[in-house]
């Protein structure tokens, strides 16, 4: 499975903007993180269309969570940016070639189909037990107190 790049931005945007002491401009994630403005500015569109944050205008303008990070699991904001789609996709290859089977023999998935999609649940249950809180907090052991706080008065110019 492949994620798109935006997802990872997405979640690092959430767990800073858990740590913020208000809103942080686009601009100024995109240049914390080092990455595209342009390509950044959707994964928080994204992130905004799903209600996990929203922005605000003016001159102390920017992003903020819309609930607590305790609130937000990484699944949220996989879903957010990539959408709910199952990554597999069954195509029913059994009913092609010279043996195919007709559509009343395809009628439960067939083993491929199943693993896949047990696999799938068990990654999405995984991500679904893991929220902004926990990664800001994993984070919090890396960092001291002094870079924590030099990091939030950077965000806030």
């Amino acid at each position: 499975m492949k994620l798109a790049a935006g997802v990872e931005w997405a979640i690092h945007c959430c767990v800073v903007l858990s740590r913020a002491d208000g809103p942080v401009p686009a601009p100024r994630l995109a240049e914390f993180h080092g990455v595209s403005r342009t390509y950044l500015a959707k994964s928080l569109q994204a992130l905004s269309r799903a209600g996990l944050v929203s922005s605000t205008e003016g001159r102390v303008g920017g992003y903020v969570l819309n609930r607590l990070p305790t609130e937000i699991t990484v699944l949220d904001v996989v879903l957010a940016v990539e959408g709910d789609a199952p990554a597999f996709r069954c195509t029913e290859i059994r009913q092609n070639g010279p043996f195919a089977a007709s559509p009343e023999q395809c009628v439960r998935p067939c083993g491929i189909a199943a693993v896949m999609a047990k696999a799938e649940q068990a990654w999405r249950d995984s991500l679904a037990a893991t929220t902004i809180a926990d990664l800001a907090a994993s984070l919090a052991d890396l960092v001291t107190p002094d870079e924590a706080r030099a990091v939030r008065e950077w965000l806030a110019q």
